[in-house]
Formats: C-alpha cells, structure tokens, sequence
C-alpha cells in the first residue's frame, strides 16, 4: 500500500527507546528472528511491527507502527505466533538489510544511507544468523545515534 508520505513495507520495525531499527530482507531472511534476540537484550527493547510496518513521513522523522491486524504478534519460526509487548509507533532511525553473510561488507561504509519515503536514514546490511548480529546492531544504532546528534550541533 503506498500513498503520498505513507507506504506499507515487508519489513520488521523493533524501537530501543523511542530509537527505531527497521529490519529488511526477504522471507526466511532472518527478520523476526532477529528482532527476537533483540527483545531479549532487555525491556528497552520493544517489538513495534512483524511481518508489514506501516510507515508514514512527517516532516523529515519517519515513523513506523503495525497495521492493527497484527500488532503485538511476532513469528517465532518452530514456534507459531506469540505475543510479545509492543510499542505503538517509534521514529526509524536505522535500516538494517538483511543479506547473506558473503553479502555482508568486511569493512563498510558508517555513513551509509537508504532512502525511505523520501528522507536518508542510517543503514547497514547484516547476516541475521550471525551469534554477534544483535550486538551490531546496538553498535550501529548508538553509531547513527552520535552522528544525528553531532549533525544537529
């Protein structure tokens, strides 16, 4: 679904504290799983949206939440379907793109950008499967946490 400043991604959205991280890649990619391992590095952790995220563009911020159907609904693959405690809607500030590990830079770029709804927002691509995947992305978020801050200064 997509209209101006709006569109629904297959995507999963997790927020650490207000501080979105949109997880992206195709089926069996590892985004839920992911988010998943995430949630259980703490209660700052929070699932906003598995499987669609619905996005929306105020301004510069690009916000997230679940389309109504699926809210608090996480797909735990040997599992089934849990509910887990959400957020309602958090500000994306980092794209992780999921990727095989051979897709995975040794070395990439800090600064890189994907576009969303029009606005750059920090991203990186990662393998989901990888035991240190969470502990990048907490690294990544804090990177691209201290680079807005020292943009705005």
């Amino acid at each position: 679904m997509s209209m101006a400043g709006a569109e629904t991604q297959h995507a999963t959205l997790v927020s650490n504290v207000g501080a979105g991280v949109l997880l992206r890649g195709p089926s069996g990619s590892g985004k839920s799983d992911l988010a998943l391992r995430l949630l259980n590095l703490g209660p700052d952790w929070r699932l906003v949206s598995d499987d669609q995220v619905a996005l929306s563009r105020n301004g510069s911020v690009i916000m997230g939440r679940a389309p109504a159907a699926i809210s608090g609904k996480l797909e735990v693959r040997g599992i089934g379907i849990v509910d887990v405690a959400v957020a309602p809607e958090t500000e994306i500030r980092l794209i992780v793109d999921l990727v095989e590990r051979a897709d995975v830079p040794r070395m990439a770029e800090l600064d890189q950008t994907s576009n969303l709804l029009g606005a750059a927002i920090p991203s990186a691509r990662l393998h989901a499967f990888d035991a240190s995947a969470p502990l990048k992305v907490v690294m990544l978020l804090r990177l691209a946490e201290v680079r807005a801050a020292l943009r705005k200064n």
